[in-house]
């Protein structure tokens, strides 16, 4: 039987050599404190943090238990430096989050740009390549780590970067004996939350549970929100073997509000509702490592994923010419995603032709299928902008999509002598897409497309001594078009997001290309620092052209040349005796370099065909240049810790606005404090509040230009006169909750 130390006797272990024998590689990334840095999604190919030319970030478990935020894209909004969130979907659970310029978002639609890994799983969705962070059980992740660039080993879709996020086991958290806690918190907007976690260890095997419950009215009409999380774990490990069984689940049902525009005077108002989202979803997954004589590892994982989302959306009817025409319509959707896939690795850590070397080889393949069906219905409007039906759901779209990419990637570091560290890295991508139709009315929508491509990677790491790292580095990445895209992307037949298929002309491959020097002082220093600049250029971007300005998700997507996301990032901690502060700033300046004409007929600037011009050098909408995010923590003494958390954004465009000439300028920027405290009571109980937006800000984070058909009396509907406006999504208003924790061991 073998003995695994505690999480502090780990990480010092791993600091003082590259991989400590007493500690199996695989499970390093599951420990609260986390030195080694994953390069590839699979275990066993992580790096000392020194050896890796990029500024990747690492938050754990005791950040996210302490802080309390609502749920982890809350979380990482407050800590991550680069990375933001927005309100275009009006609920907490559902935001786009943004990495350096980069998507990686819960709406389909929504060109993505970052790849987002659980226990190595890639949990972008077949159908999209979106992202539901609703489904993502925050009470288990052990740590997340935040790798910058086009890191090409992470496959497809990481064209800004790779958020992995590592869950917690029995044998890290409880190795003493078994354990658990349970929390249960209440306050603003009805918000009531019981979350529990429990775990140990037994011998060779160890268990991890954790179960969330929520339920909130939501700050605003019509966002309430309901999440069910759950997750499991069960691991055996030996002296040259690890093993972990793991099952997530979610059943989630969640209300937006949609943007509002700007001459609605209380954002807590609807434009129109219902709209509502249903998310259940199920992942079973085994990954294991066998640690072989010469110091090879091989690992690899294998999974099953099954999604069932199910929207119900109110929306104005654009084609509304006369009085005998429904001013709305209901559409509900449903998306059916089934997918599985497997990893293989092989990782050496040694010596060859007298150099140290940190080397892996692998393979991986994901399929997906998705089936989507969409129906709608005539509807009128209430005073209160909720929809009226008027008849009968019809169906409008039955089809299924396919989806098959694998990959074979290799990398090396290679410690060239104590100061300098050579990293290689190159994977080659295929992809496939086929559609379908199942209607039987549509067989000019059936289709199969494929992408490949080989993208490379290199840098150098510079270590002059133990108290610092330089490095410079260069990769690229690739992103192919997903169904959705594909079966959209024709100026004549606008679509509807996320609601209908057309067949349409094929689409070029995204491809990425990064730079960035950096460097850092040690992680285990008291005074810590880093710093990196960046370029990465995106050739054939993708991006969706509205085609309304009433219904400003109906449009086409297209290829739109090269876009440009540049900048730095700069982040700081101390320790002044009882007092932690951090610092995370951001600066991405994010610009077209390619000029195209696009469709926004609610832009001041649009001619006669609702047309605008995107000249070279245009900002690209919903992504601030400047942001700020500040961290203070106090040990009070005698059992108390005070946080703050203090974020500020500057402006955006508004989506539409790619001219940067709309006469509603742009969206303001904002700062918001948020304060957190716990107490202890005894030693198993805790006491804990938490206070969101203090000084109770009104700000948007979100934008969109549109024409608004509510402008008669007390915001009634008006067809016949609609007017051209910005509708902003909004933040939430001031919010606090309070809550007890019981430590069961």
């Amino acid at each position: 039987m073998s003995v695994r130390p505690p999480a502090a006797l780990a990480a010092a272990c791993l600091l003082a050599c590259a991989c400590c024998r007493a500690e199996n590689p695989a499970e390093v990334l599951e420990l609260p404190q986390v030195l080694i840095i994953g390069t590839t999604p699979l275990p066993g190919s992580g790096v000392p943090l020194r050896q890796l030319p990029a500024d990747a970030q690492v938050l754990t478990s005791r950040e996210i238990r302490n802080q309390r935020a609502t749920n982890i894209t809350d979380f990482l909004d407050r800590n991550a430096r680069g990375l933001s969130i927005n309100a275009a979907q009006g609920n907490p659970y559902q935001p786009d989050v943004v990495f350096r310029g980069f998507s990686a978002s819960p709406l389909l639609g929504t060109p993505q740009g970052v790849s987002v890994f659980f226990d190595g799983v890639r949990i972008n969705e077949p159908f999209g390549d979106a992202v539901n962070w609703d489904l993502i059980p925050q009470a288990a992740i052990s740590s997340i780590q935040l790798l910058p660039g086009s890191m090409p080993a992470f496959g497809l879709n990481t064209l800004g970067g790779a958020i992995a996020l590592y869950t917690k086991s029995g044998a890290s958290e409880y190795p003493e004996r078994p354990g658990g806690s349970l929390a249960l918190s209440g306050g603003s907007f009805g918000r009531r939350t019981l979350e529990f976690e429990g775990g140990g260890r037994r011998g060779a095997w160890d268990w991890f549970l954790s179960a969330h419950g929520s339920d909130d009215e939501g700050w605003a009409e019509h966002n309430a929100s309901r999440v069910r999380q759950g997750f499991a774990k069960l691991g055996w490990q030996d002296e040259d073997s690890d093993l972990d069984l793991s099952l997530a689940a979610a059943d989630n049902r969640l209300d937006g509000t949609q943007t509002l525009p700007l001459s609605f005077p209380d954002i807590r108002q609807a434009y129109t509702h219902p709209d509502r989202n249903n998310n259940r979803s199920l992942l079973l997954a085994l990954k294991g490592s066998h640690a072989l004589a010469g110091g090879w590892l091989l690992s690899g994982n294998a999974y099953w994923r099954s999604l069932r989302s199910q929207n119900l959306s109110s929306n104005v009817n654009e084609d509304a010419d006369d009085e005998d025409d429904p001013p709305a319509h209901n559409d509900r959707s449903r998306i059916d995603q089934q997918g599985g896939g497997f990893g293989l690795q092989l990782a050496y850590g040694g010596k060859l032709a007298g150099l140290a070397h940190k080397a892996s080889i692998g393979l991986s393949l994901d399929e997906g299928r998705a089936r989507f069906t969409r129906e709608t219905q005539p509807a009128a409007f209430s005073a209160d902008r909720g929809t009226v039906a008027l008849g009968e759901f019809e169906p409008e779209t039955d089809a299924d999509s396919r989806s098959r990419y694998w990959g074979l990637f290799l990398s090396d570091s290679l410690v060239l002598d104590p100061a300098w560290t050579l990293t290689l890295a190159g994977r080659y991508n295929r992809a496939e897409v086929r559609i379908a139709d199942r209607s039987g009315t549509a067989p000019e929508l059936d289709g199969q497309h494929r992408f490949g491509r080989f993208n490379p990677a290199i840098g150098l790491n510079y270590n002059p001594s133990p108290a610092w790292t330089a490095y410079a580095g260069y990769n690229e990445g690739m992103r192919a078009p997903t169904a959705i895209e594909l079966s959209c992307a024709d100026p004549a037949a606008p679509c509807k997001l996320p609601n209908n298929f057309l067949a349409d002309p094929p689409l070029k491959p995204v491809i990425s290309r990064t730079i960035e020097f950096g460097a850092r002082s040690a992680a285990e220093a008291a005074l810590g620092w880093s710093a990196a600049v960046f370029r990465t250029d995106l050739h054939d971007d993708l991006q969706f052209i509205s085609s309304s300005g009433i219904a400003v998700n109906s449009g086409y997507f297209q290829n739109v040349g090269t876009t440009r996301r540049q900048g730095m990032q700069l982040g700081g901690q101390a320790r002044l005796g009882l007092l932690q502060l951090t610092t995370q700033y951001s600066y991405v300046d994010a610009r077209f370099i390619s000029g195209f004409h696009a469709n926004s007929p609610a832009n001041s600037e649009a001619d006669a065909n609702g047309a605008i011009e995107v000249r070279r050098g245009d900002r690209i909408p919903s992504i601030p240049r400047h942001a700020l995010k500040l961290r203070a923590e106090l040990n009070a003494g005698t059992g108390w810790h005070v946080g703050a958390n203090l974020q500020a954004a500057s402006s955006i465009h508004a989506r539409g606005d790619e001219n940067n000439l709309d006469r509603n300028g742009e969206v303001p920027g904002y700062a918001v404090l948020h304060l957190d405290a716990r107490y202890a009571l005894s030693r198993r109980w805790q006491l804990f509040v938490r206070v969101d937006n203090t000084f109770d800000r009104r700000y948007s984070n979100f934008a969109i230009l549109g024409e608004n058909v509510f402008t008669g009396p007390e915001q009634s509907y008006d067809g016949e006169h609609p007017r051209a406006e910005q509708f902003r999504g909004y933040g939430a208003p001031r919010g606090a909750w309070i809550g007890l924790q019981y430590l069961l061991n």
